[in-house]
């Protein structure tokens, strides 16, 4: 590593501590992830519960029929609700680079904090996946540029996909948005690929993303999720182990794995292992007559998922968060998308119902021991 690098890598380390201290009170760690005293500050720790997080895509103005949140006004529904953290989306118009100095960075940071709320991670949507060279050009310019924000965030992940369709706004009516069109689009720039070929390309952005991971002390955490991902978490684990860098860890979602069985549920938690770095869940939330929670999303049940999912990641020793999203093509009524009430609704009951959640799994767990 050159002498510019590391020169680099103390200013950054400097600036962190300095930036920590006039936060108040928050955790002082260097690049490694590690706190002053050595201990682990990152999601395998082994003590307290997991923690609930909302994902502020929820509130992009994309899934619903109407205007997006600011960050602030994100950061102040999670308090509300009481998540326990915040996870930034990587693009307009919450957290592209491009509209996030350190300044601005910095601002959010001391916001979420002083809210209790901290920021943790920053999800990007790349694709690594196109044969097109300035594409992915593109995509490395926009990944380190997301690295540096969650930097000045303090945000320990960026949450990184190996390939990405894309989402588009429809005018109202209906309003909200879909995927068709990116997966349209992303169909056609693939006709001819083999997945290898494919493969090959995401790991190497992704050995490229790494190296801007390890300067700016950030961890990229690699999600289940389609439309590369053909063999579920068996091939987010192929990824990393060929990417072969600490800077590289994994996001296992319950709603996108293959199968949602509990020994499935269990067989895929026992294999992402300690290299589990955050989750996410989502759904349709409502209340029956007699107050039980009810979760459904296209068409399945998923009520009894989310206890399966969680007591898996307690037994594999995660005590890290779990985002909520709402991002699913909105519901429409009478032609037209569903307002924000859709997305209130849902942040809310959500919150509810993972705090339950995880308070049985770790009632369970503390009284089996």
């Amino acid at each position: 590593m050159s002498d510019e690098v590391t020169r680099r890598n103390f200013i950054r380390q400097s600036e962190g501590i300095v930036g920590a201290l006039a936060l108040g009170g928050m955790v002082l760690t260097d690049a490694s992830g590690r706190d002053r005293k050595g201990a682990p500050s990152g999601a395998q720790s082994k003590t307290g519960d997991i923690k609930t997080a909302l994902y502020s895509m929820t509130y992009s103005g994309v899934f619903y029929n109407g205007k997006a949140l600011t960050m602030e006004e994100v950061i102040q529904r999670a308090k509300e609700y009481g998540y326990q953290g915040i996870e930034v989306s990587g693009k307009r118009p919450h957290g592209n680079p491009l509209d996030m100095p350190k300044s601005r960075c910095v601002q959010l940071r001391k916001l979420a904090a002083d809210s209790g709320v901290g920021i943790y991670t920053v999800a990007g949507n790349n694709d690594f996946s196109s044969p097109i060279m300035e594409h992915r050009e593109c995509q490395l310019v926009y990944m380190r540029d997301l690295i540096r924000m969650a930097s000045d965030l303090g945000a320990q992940f960026v949450r990184v996909l190996l390939a990405w369709n894309g989402v588009s706004k429809l005018p109202v009516p209906p309003g909200g948005g879909t995927y068709d069109l990116g997966r349209q689009v992303w169909e056609v720039t693939h006709e001819g690929d083999t997945d290898e070929q494919m493969w090959e390309r995401c790991r190497d952005g992704l050995k490229e993303s790494v190296r801007y991971a390890r300067e700016f002390g950030v961890t990229l955490a690699l999600q289940n999720h389609p439309p590369m991902v053909k063999h579920d978490y068996k091939d987010i684990l192929r990824m990393v182990h060929e990417v072969d860098s600490p800077n590289l860890k994994v996001v296992l979602d319950a709603e996108l794995l293959h199968q949602h069985d509990e020994a499935y549920i269990r067989e895929a938690a026992s294999e992402v292992g300690a290299l589990q770095a955050m989750s996410h869940f989502g759904g349709d939330f409502d209340r029956t007559p007699d107050g039980k929670f009810t979760v459904t999303a296209n068409g399945e049940d998923l009520t009894t998922l989310y206890p399966l999912f969680v007591r898996a990641m307690l037994d594999i020793g995660f005590r890290g968060h779990i985002s909520y999203e709402c991002c699913h093509e909105a519901t429409l009524v009478n032609g037209t998308a569903m307002g924000i009430e859709f997305p209130d609704k849902n942040t809310r009951l959500a919150a509810e119902y993972m705090r339950g959640v995880i308070a049985q799994a770790q009632k369970e767990k503390s009284g089996a021991a």
